[in-house]
């Protein structure tokens, strides 16, 4: 099995100039728990999960004045489509909940989570 077999191609993007109450609504409404940040030219810069938003919004008065930048994670681990889930050196760190999914160039393709690792885990 690899990557492709399990991603969700549906990656829900946020540009970096965007505010947390952007960010939020975005990922209410498309029900997701991270998103992935994309610069001008729509490539991938980093990720802003939920963990992000919450400990943002704690510390800003007013979520409309902070960007998404001043709390996204630009150090984004990815993994290629044709890795293994199972030997995903990315897949594999405890830690990470939520990992973009690239193809060729880094061409961002989609995303998968913990909770899609552990499912396939738990079939296997």
């Amino acid at each position: 099995m690899k990557l492709k077999d399990i991603y969700r191609p549906d990656t829900v993007t946020i540009d970096v100039d965007d505010d947390l109450a952007a960010a939020a609504r975005r990922r209410e409404l498309a029900q997701v728990g991270a998103l992935t940040v994309v610069d001008e030219a729509g490539q991938l810069v980093g990720i802003f999960t939920e963990r992000d938003l919450v400990r943002a919004t704690a510390r800003a008065t007013d979520p409309a004045d902070v960007l998404v930048s001043a709390h996204t994670s630009f150090r984004t681990e990815t993994a290629d489509v044709e890795e293994d889930p199972e030997t995903s050196p990315a897949a594999c760190w405890s830690w990470v909940r939520h990992l973009p999914v690239t193809v060729g160039d880094d061409q961002l393709v989609g995303m998968v989570s913990m909770r899609d690792l552990l499912a396939v885990e738990a079939w296997m």
